[in-house]
């Protein structure tokens, strides 16, 4: 955590971005957004650049602005539900420096348990 008040908290991530393909990938910046119980809760934006070596895989730190409390909110409410998990969906685009090759979505999607493991 790098900041934090009561609407807002400030966190430092590491994304681990793949490039499957025989060209390297220069990237100039990234924008996504993440997506707990169909509530947008984090989003963050980077102009830093780097390349994605190909057939590599590049770390990269960025920053993004979460909302715990509507976070706890959501969470609480499947809870309250009886539900036994939660969905997330992490979207968001690279832009990448490709003639004819602009923009570059992406997209992960799956559950987290609410099962207390035992």
């Amino acid at each position: 955590m790098r900041s934090a008040n009561l609407l807002q908290q400030k966190f430092a991530v590491k994304l681990n971005i793949q490039n499957p393909n025989a060209q390297a990938l220069p990237v100039r910046g990234l924008h996504t957004e993440l997506n707990v119980g169909g509530k947008q809760i984090a989003s963050g934006v980077s102009d830093h650049a780097f390349v994605v070596p190909a057939y590599g895989e590049s770390e990269f730190d960025m920053t993004i602005t979460a909302n715990a409390a509507l976070a706890y909110l959501v969470l609480a409410d499947k809870v309250n539900q009886n539900a036994s998990s939660i969905d997330y969906e992490l979207t968001g685009a690279a832009s990448i420096d490709l003639p004819f090759l602009s923009h570059l979505p992406f997209r992960q999607s799956g559950s987290f348990s609410l099962q207390a493991s035992q």
